[in-house]
Order: structure tokens, then C-alpha cells, then sequence
């Protein structure tokens, strides 16, 4: 699908907002139901056709027709990140400015007001937006977002169209539920048209996927990894980019994506909101945990610049399938996500429909679990990849290292980087202890859906230089589900 590079952007006289463009005319996109809000309480996950489109709204821009799944089998025609002509060694880090520290934050005004009620100060107030990207660094940034938004919009439709209405019910999810996460689908094709919009003509399409799931359960734990890094990679990203015109409307892109992650906790039965602060991470994080999950993308597909980093596995993730979530081992569907495996919990260890224990685990608007998923002091059991596999689309991207031998944990959560040694018991394996560790007194900093990582150092870093962090990543990263 091409877009009309003439339709990037539209500055209609001095409106400071982006125009929504057709997107070549197109009328009708791959999914169903009408996109107003009262599609999300439609009491069916049926797809009846999409209404019309209104004369005087866009075109959305259509995913493909027809998406396949599974596992891909072929030769790579192109291998490796996109690169440029010249390549640095690495990121040079400079000093703090004087004037970044010099203001007297003392509550009053200290230079003239430009206009009534407007304090001076500010970037980009005065100015007449364009909504477009402005350097490579936005736009392999915004290629991210746009094939996160597609993965979604898929994964969302293949989980309603693959599991039965009694399938969900058995998982304890209703008709409504199911509404909800159709009304998300159609929530990533506004995403998706939306970045769409500001690449322009080139902008990835959506591609083939293979997920790991055969279970409901199992299915809304990916979706809430997903999401997790979907929402946290942008977070990372969003402060360092050249166009702000670009940053707020993605912004108010990942902001639902948000609640989505929200929404599939409390699917899958977790507290909804266990943090103070919503994490971020760098770009080639979330490429690393996305790119296995595409098996292959149409030819010429806009290639992305990211580092894919060697996969981490947490041979015990707690595993919310589970009453005591801390008792499982080797239950996950792969690396990175480590998504659960709820297929052979049953009895007393099962939490799902467990009438004695239901309480704790089936789906909610909010719960506490009994037994807390994890807990500081916990052994932690790991073993990583070398560099050098094969992976994402068409297995085109080359997983790489530059760090040196594996030391430390990296725990990245909330506001916090967090290092706990590591304890070595091959060149690929080894444990460590999750760290007890607070943002502000009261809050555990290791909580909720959290991101680790094998360093070979223990930097200082914090959330907006974390991207630094990235020549020291030995493997990872991967979700850790502390609660």
C-alpha cells in the first residue's frame, strides 16, 4: 500500500493540527464494525461489514487483505540492520550546559511575558506546525511504532478469531470482553493510519506473524507483554525526537495503548496498575522483544535500523496461571516475553476457575493476589543466546553484542535502573536475586511487568540516557512478571 507522498502532511491555513489524508482512496480496511465508541458495547465479536465511510472524515489505511501465521521458511535476500554509509563507533556523551542548571526555580516570573497569562519559555508555541518527521532518528523511531501498531491490530483479531466464545467464557471473559478488545483492534487502525500519515509513501506495512499461544490464557498474557513494550518503547523514544509536531500526536496514540496494557492485566487477572511510573526503554529493546513474532513482510518493506539484541529467558518467570506464581519453572512460551504457559496446571496449582482460588486469579477490574507473584530475595534462574541467530522477518536481522563478559542484571522499572550481581554458571547461564529496591519510600520498584537485561556493567543511567545502556547489553531484554 502507497501513500501520496503529497499527502504527508496538510497546513490548512493557521490550524495547528495535522489533516487526516485518504489513504488512496481506500474505503474499507481489514477489519469490521464501525469505529465509534459505541462499538464497544457490541454484545458479539462477529464482523459485520465496516459502516461507510463519512464523506467528510478519511480514509483509514488498510492493513493487508490477508495475513498469515506461522513459522518462516526461506533465505533472507537482505541481512542485517539497515545501516548507513558511514557508521560511528559509538554515542559520544558530552557535559551538562551551564544554562541548564542556572534557572532559579523559585516560583516567580523572571523574564517579560510575551502575552498576557503566557509565561516566556517554551519550544515551539509560536510556531505553525508540521506534522512530519525530521531526521532518521524520527523517522526508524515512528517505522517502530507503525509495525508495532500493525502486530496489534492483528494479534487482537487472530485471538478473537482463533479461540470460541467458550473458549473465552471458560477463561472468564464475556461478550463484553470480547467487544473490548474488537473496539481495540479498531483503535490500531486509527494508530497505524495515524504514523502512517507522518512517514509518508515508504511507511512499513504490516506483515505475516507467528505467536506462540493456544490458549485464551495464554493469549491475553502475550497481548499484555506486548502492549507492555509497545507503550514502553515509545515512551523511551518520545522525548529525543526533532519534530515535537510528531511527539504529541504519538503521544496521544500511545496513551490508549496504555490502557490497553491495563486492560489485558486485568483479563488476566493482576492488579491493574502496581507501579507510580510507566517504564520506558530504548528502541532496540522493543525490536529485540517484537521481531521474533514476525515471520515475514512484504517485499521491499521498509527496513529498520534497530539492533536485535540475543534472546533472555527466565527459566522461572512467575507464572500468574498458577496460586503460587513463583513455583513454576521452565512454563514459558518462549524468550522475551516469556509468556506463560498455562497448558498442564491444573488441581490445586491452578489459579483460573479454581473455586477455592478464583478469588485471586480470574479476571477483574482489581484484586490482590494472595501469594504475591514475586518477591525481593527471589533466585532468579537465566541462559541467553549467543549473537549471530537469526531472527525477525524473512529472518533478515542478525541478533549482536558489543558488551563484554556478562556481570550484572540490569532491573529497568518505574524511574529506576536497578543492578544485582550475577552469578555465573556457564558462558550462557546463570542467577541472580531480584533486588529489594523502592522509587520513593513505599513503592517497590520491581513490581508490576518489568523489563531485565544481562550487562557487562553496571552503569549509571537513568530514564532519559538509557539508550546508553545498549553497549553494555550482553542479552535481553525480557518481561519479568514481578506482579
Amino acid at each position: 500500500m502507497m501513500l501520496p507522498k503529497k499527502s504527508i502532511v496538510a497546513l490548512l491555513a493557521s490550524l495547528s493540527f495535522v489533516a487526516a489524508v485518504p489513504q488512496g482512496g481506500a474505503t474499507s480496511t481489514s477489519t469490521s464494525s464501525s469505529s465509534s465508541s459505541s462499538s464497544s458495547s457490541s454484545r458479539t465479536t462477529s464482523s459485520p461489514s465496516r459502516s461507510a465511510a463519512s464523506s467528510s472524515a478519511p480514509a483509514t489505511r488498510p492493513g493487508l487483505s490477508s495475513v498469515a501465521h506461522g513459522s518462516f521458511s526461506g533465505s533472507a535476500s537482505v541481512t542485517g540492520a539497515l545501516r548507513a554509509s558511514s557508521v560511528g563507533t559509538r554515542i559520544s556523551v558530552g557535559g551538562v550546559p551551564p544554562a541548564e542548571t542556572t534557572y532559579p526555580s523559585d516560583g516567580r516570573l523572571h523574564d517579560a511575558q510575551p502575552a498576557p497569562y503566557v509565561p516566556a519559555g517554551g519550544i515551539g508555541t509560536n510556531t505553525t506546525p508540521i506534522y512530519n518527521v525530521q531526521s532518521d532518528f524520527d523517522y526508524e523511531s515512528l517505522a517502530l511504532a507503525l509495525y508495532q501498531e500493525w502486530i496489534e491490530l492483528d494479534l487482537f483479531q487472530f485471538g478473537l478469531q482463533t479461540f470460541s466464545d467458550s473458549d473465552f467464557q471458560d477463561a472468564g471473559l464475556t461478550a463484553e470482553d470480547r467487544a473490548l478488545i474488537e473496539f481495540m483492534a479498531e483503535q490500531e487502525i486509527g494508530h497505524a493510519t495515524l504514523i502512517s500519515n507522518i512517514l509518508g509513501e515508504e511507511a512499513p506495512q504490516q506483515c505475516n506473524y507467528n505467536y506462540p499461544f493456544t490458549t485464551v490464557r495464554e493469549f491475553v498474557d502475550f497481548s499484555q507483554k506486548l502492549t507492555r513494550f509497545g507503550e514502553s518503547g515509545v515512551y523511551g523514544f518520545l522525548a529525543h525526537l526533532d519534530s515535537r509536531e510528531a511527539a504529541t500526536l504519538l503521544l496521544q496514540s500511545i496513551s490508549t495503548e496504555a490502557r490497553q496494557q491495563l486492560i489485558f492485566r486485568q483479563f488476566d487477572g493482576l492488579f491493574p496498575m502496581p507501579v507510580w511510573f510507566e517504564v520506558g526503554v530504548p528502541q532496540s529493546w522493543a525490536w529485540t522483544l517484537l521481531a521474533p513474532y514476525i515471520s515475514s513482510c512484504p517485499e521491499n518493506q521498509t527496513r529498520l535500523a534497530w539492533q536485535n539484541f540475543p534472546a533472555l529467558w527466565i527459566l522461572n518467570q512467575p507464572n500468574p496461571a498458577r496460586y503460587n506464581a513463583s513455583e513454576g519453572y521452565n512454563e514459558t512460551l518462549g524468550a522475551g516475553t516469556n509468556t506463560l504457559n498455562s497448558t498442564g496446571i491444573s488441581g490445586s496449582a491452578a489459579c483460573y476457575n479454581n473455586k477455592d482460588k478464583s478469588g485471586d486469579c480470574n479476571p477483574a477490574i482489581t484484586q490482590n493476589r494472595s501469594i504475591p507473584l514475586s518477591y525481593p530475595g527471589r533466585v532468579v534462574n537465566l541462559t541467553w543466546e549467543e549473537p549471530g541467530k537469526l531472527v525477525g522477518p524473512n529472518n533478515s536481522y542478525v541478533t549482536s553484542s558489543q558488551a563484554g563478559t556478562p556481570a550484572y542484571v540490569a532491573w529497568v522499572s518505574q524511574l529506576n535502573v536497578t543492578y544485582s550481581a550475577l552469578n555465573l554458571s556457564s558462558n550462557t547461564s546463570g542467577s541472580t536475586v531480584q533486588p529489594n529496591v523502592e522509587t520513593f519510600a513505599g513503592d517497590p520498584a520491581a513490581n508490576g511487568t518489568l523489563f531485565i537485561a544481562i550487562t557487562d556493567s553496571n552503569t549509571f543511567l537513568t530514564p532519559f540516557n538509557l539508550s546508553l545502556i545498549n553497549d553494555h547489553v550482553v542479552a535481553g531484554p525480557a518481561l519479568y512478571q514481578a506482579g
